[in-house]
């Protein structure tokens, strides 16, 4: 089995979270493999950059999820280890990148998010974060 790292953002504005459909019509959340001596939280920002067109700043980190396939191409089963990060941005504005196979996406309101999500691991990452952003904003409000 081929062991991957990657790593991924969710991503919020105000109480909204940033998803997209990929080629296979699944709701998903950006992600990508860490290479060579990439940290995981530059990769993860730079995907959300790249995938969505979206300036982000990390605000904590939101733990990790791991799931596993059988890759035709490489005729072998992986393992995606993800390494995810909350993340809030100050603009609504983001680009689907179309050239990497994405559909549309966008951001949603939290619940129609987690109701869009495909995968259950990634509705309870989205919930979790949310969680804990609207704790860690309203901390940096009082403060």
């Amino acid at each position: 089995m081929l062991l991957r790292n990657c790593a991924g953002g969710v991503v919020f504005y105000a109480n909204q979270v940033f998803i997209l459909k990929n080629d296979k019509n699944e709701w998903v959340l950006p992600k990508g493999v860490i290479r060579n001596e990439d940290l995981s939280w530059e990769v993860a920002l730079r995907r959300v950059k790249v995938e969505a067109g979206i300036d982000a700043d990390i605000i904590a980190s939101a733990g990790g999820t791991s799931y596993e396939f059988f890759s035709i191409s490489r005729k072998q089963p992986i393992c995606n280890e993800i390494t995810w990060y909350i993340m809030s941005t100050t603009s609504k504005h983001y680009k689907v990148n179309h050239d990497l196979g994405f559909k549309e996406g966008g951001f949603y309101p939290v619940d129609k998010a987690i109701s869009m999500i495909t995968y259950s691991q990634d509705k309870s990452l989205v919930s979790l974060s949310y969680k804990k952003y609207k704790a860690i904003k309203r901390i940096k409000v009082v403060v």
